[in-house]
C-alpha cells in the first residue's frame, strides 16, 4: 500500500461513496472512526448541499474522509437524430428518451405524479464543485463516470487532496495513471449501482469483467495503487483482492444495511427479503447501467430504456420518489452489489472491526495453508 493511502485508512477498507441520500455524514464518520475511509457521495447534490454536507462530517470527525464526483456527460454528437457513433453504436437521441416517457407515462399516473424534465442538465454542477473542493480542501476525491484532465488532479494534488477514479478494464486504468491519479478504483461487474464507465453505449449492457480477474489484469497494466470495488462483503474477500494486488477494498452494499445508511428502510430490508434474489444490471431508472435488485419497474421497463444518462435519470427521478413515499419497494432502484444477501445490520464502525478481524484471520489461515471467512 502507497504511504499517501496508509496515511488515510488504518484499515484496508473503504466504504463506497453512494449517491441518493445513502452516504450521509454519519456513516462516513463511523467508518471513519473505525480506522476505514468514509466518503460522502455528491452526486446528484448541489455545490452548496455537498459543502454542507462536509461542513457536518467534520463536526462528527477529525479523521480522514472522501468526497465523490460525478464527471459531467459529453454531449453526443448527433443526439437528437437517432445518429450513431464512429463504431456504428446507437448514440442517445431526444427521440429515444421521448419514446421511453411515452412508456412509463402509466407509472406517473399510477403514482400521481408527473415525470421530471429529462433536460435538467448534464453536469451535474462538476466546476462549481471542483471550486469548493478546490476553496476547501478535503483528503480524498473520487471521480466516477470518467476521468479528469491532469489539471483538475494536479490542482487537487497542490491543496494535499489524494485523488481516485474509477476504472472498469485494464484500458480504463491506463487512462487513469496516465492523467496523473493517485490511485485507481478498480470496479467488477459485480458491484452494486451504477458502473463507472468512461464512455457510455448501448453494447454496454450487461457485460463487464469479474473483480478478481479485473484486479488481475489491472495490477499488470498500471503501477498506481488499486483500491478493489465489486460485491464484497467479507474479510475473506479482502483478504482475496489484496493477494491479487490491491492495496484496498471498497465496500458499498456491505455499509448499505447500518443503521447509519441513510438508504430508505425498505431498501434495506430488500437486501435479504426472499423476495429479491437476484441482481441486474439495467438502465431502467438512469439511462445507464446500474446493478439492482430485481423488481417490477426493471423487469417491464429495463429492455426498453435508451443509453441516455442523465436525461433518463432526470425522467424517472419524480417516479422513485413517489414510489418511496408510497412504500413501494417494486418501483424504487434498489441498488445492490451480487453479495446483497450477506448483509449485515451491524453499526458501521462495528461492521469495520469483524471485516478486520475476518481479514485477520484470513490471513492468518492462508499463511498455514488453510482456507479463511
Amino acid at each position: 500500500m502507497s504511504s499517501a493511502l496508509t496515511d488515510l485508512l488504518r484499515h484496508p477498507i473503504v466504504q463506497a461513496p453512494m449517491a441518493g441520500g445513502v452516504s450521509v455524514p454519519q456513516l462516513a464518520a463511523a467508518v471513519t472512526d473505525a480506522g476505514g475511509l468514509g466518503f460522502l457521495a455528491a452526486g446528484y447534490k448541489t455545490a452548496d448541499g455537498m459543502y454542507q454536507e462536509i461542513k457536518q462530517l467534520r463536526g462528527l470527525t477529525n479523521g480522514p474522509f472522501g468526497v465523490n464526483v460525478f464527471m459531467p456527460q459529453p454531449e453526443y454528437p448527433g443526439a437528437g437524430t437517432g445518429s450513431t457513433g464512429a463504431a456504428g453504436a446507437a448514440l442517445p437521441s431526444a427521440a429515444a428518451v421521448e419514446v421511453y416517457a411515452n412508456q412509463l407515462a402509466g407509472e406517473a399516473a399510477w403514482y400521481e405524479t408527473e415525470l421530471g424534465d429529462p433536460d435538467s442538465g448534464r453536469d451535474d454542477g462538476y466546476d462549481v464543485k471542483l471550486a469548493v473542493l478546490l476553496d476547501n480542501p478535503v483528503p480524498a476525491v473520487s471521480f466516477h463516470f470518467g476521468v479528469p484532465t491532469a489539471e483538475v488532479l494536479e490542482s487537487l494534488r497542490r491543496v494535499g487532496t489524494f485523488t481516485l477514479v474509477t476504472a472498469t478494464t485494464p484500458d480504463e486504468a491506463r487512462a487513469v495513471q496516465e492523467a496523473g491519479a493517485d490511485a485507481v478504483i478498480v470496479q467488477g461487474v459485480e458491484a452494486g449501482g451504477h458502473q463507472g464507465t468512461h464512455r457510455d453505449i448501448q453494447e454496454n449492457d450487461g457485460s463487464g469483467i469479474g473483480l478478481l480477474a479485473l484486479v488481475s489484469q489491472v495490477r499488470e497494466t498500471v503501477g498506481i495503487p488499486i483500491v478493489a470495488a465489486g460485491g464484497i462483503m467479507r474479510g475473506g474477500q479482502i483478504a482475496a483482492v489484496l493477494a491479487a494486488g490491491a492495496s484496498a477494498a471498497q465496500l458499498g452494499t456491505a455499509f448499505l444495511a447500518t443503521p447509519e445508511s441513510g438508504a430508505h428502510p425498505l431498501h434495506k430490508q430488500a437486501l435479504t427479503d426472499p423476495l429479491f434474489v437476484r441482481t441486474e444490471l439495467t438502465r431502467a431508472f438512469s439511462g445507464r447501467p446500474a446493478r439492482g435488485l430485481v423488481n417490477r419497474f426493471m423487469r417491464e421497463h429495463g429492455p426498453y430504456a435508451p443509453a441516455a444518462y442523465p436525461e433518463i435519470n432526470h425522467l424517472t427521478a419524480p417516479l422513485r420518489k413517489a414510489a418511496a413515499a408510497a412504500g413501494d419497494a417494486q418501483g424504487m432502484g434498489l441498488w445492490a452489489g451480487q453479495g446483497h444477501r450477506q448483509a449485515r445490520e451491524l453499526p458501521a464502525g462495528q461492521l469495520v472491526e469483524v471485516l478486520a478481524a475476518e481479514l485477520e484471520a484470513a490471513a492468518t489461515a492462508l499463511s498455514r495453508g488453510g482456507a479463511g471467512r
